[in-house]
């Protein structure tokens, strides 16, 4: 069994129509629903202090907290593989997908989130902004990886061993994020893709806005080619990336692309 793991987007798109109409509920809505209740309680200055904002994206959120309700319809809300924009949704293309890869991907792909904790590609989400690194005291600690603590981690864990032998789990979410996964609470086997672009002669290093990008298309590439066993992921090649053996470790796998001049 094999899963991937994706960070959300800042940017989101709830004007363009949905591609399908099939969609599913989030798993953790009371859990989103307690991180609200506290959130509703910040003026929007103090939201663009939390959260380092324009006054005016704090004051977008602000009304987005104080309109969110612990239930999801098509009337208002979206898929999040579908409401999420930027880099690597840019690579992942979702909306170009059909029917039949959003059914893979809704068994293979999960999305982090600091409100929602783990969202299936056709959970309906209502919009929100809320990294997973802000530094937001609650109940449960200091912050929101003390919020989540390992409930995302046994839940991932115990949908890969539900999804039969040999489970991995295919990080492809920033350290930001795949922080909230507890490594202690994982079974699973875990493969860290790394992108990187340079040139034989002036060495190699990731550029945040090609490897975002690449995360995203590697993720594309998994559900169009119904990818189960990991090794099927070194054979990736979008966009110019080659698979280096000799720049890899055991699960720390390198794709490199040479810059063209």
């Amino acid at each position: 069994m094999l899963m991937m793991v994706l960070s959300p987007a800042k940017t989101l798109d709830f004007t363009t129509p949905p591609t399908t109409t099939e969609s599913t509920q989030p798993q953790f809505v009371g859990e989103a629903e307690e991180l609200v209740a506290g959130l509703r309680r910040q003026s929007p200055q103090q939201l663009c202090a939390l959260m380092g904002i324009s006054d005016k994206l704090g004051a977008l959120n602000a009304a987005r907290f104080a309109e969110w309700r612990p239930t999801f319809t098509p009337q208002d809300s979206k898929q999040a593989v579908l409401a999420f924009d930027g880099d690597v949704y840019d690579g992942l293309d979702a909306r170009s997908l059909g029917v039949d890869d959003l059914r893979w991907a809704q068994a293979h792909l999960r999305i982090l989130s600091g409100l929602y904790g783990l969202l299936r590609p056709l959970d309906l989400m209502r919009p929100y902004r809320l990294e997973m690194g802000t530094a937001w005291p609650n109940a449960r600690g200091k912050d929101l990886y003390a919020f989540w603590g390992d409930r995302l981690a046994r839940t991932l864990d115990a949908e890969l061993a539900a999804g039969g032998a040999d489970p991995v789990l295919i990080n492809l979410a920033s350290d930001e994020y795949f922080r909230a996964v507890d490594r202690r609470a994982l079974t699973a086997r875990v493969v860290q893709p790394v992108f990187q672009d340079g040139t034989p002669q002036a060495g190699y290093k990731v550029v945040s806005f090609y490897a975002k990008r690449a995360r995203g298309l590697m993720a594309r590439h998994a559900i169009a080619h119904r990818v189960v066993q990991v090794d099927q992921l070194k054979h990736f090649a979008e966009a110019g990336y080659r698979f280096s053996p000799e720049a890899s470790s055991a699960d720390r796998w390198v794709f490199r692309r040479d810059k063209t001049s």
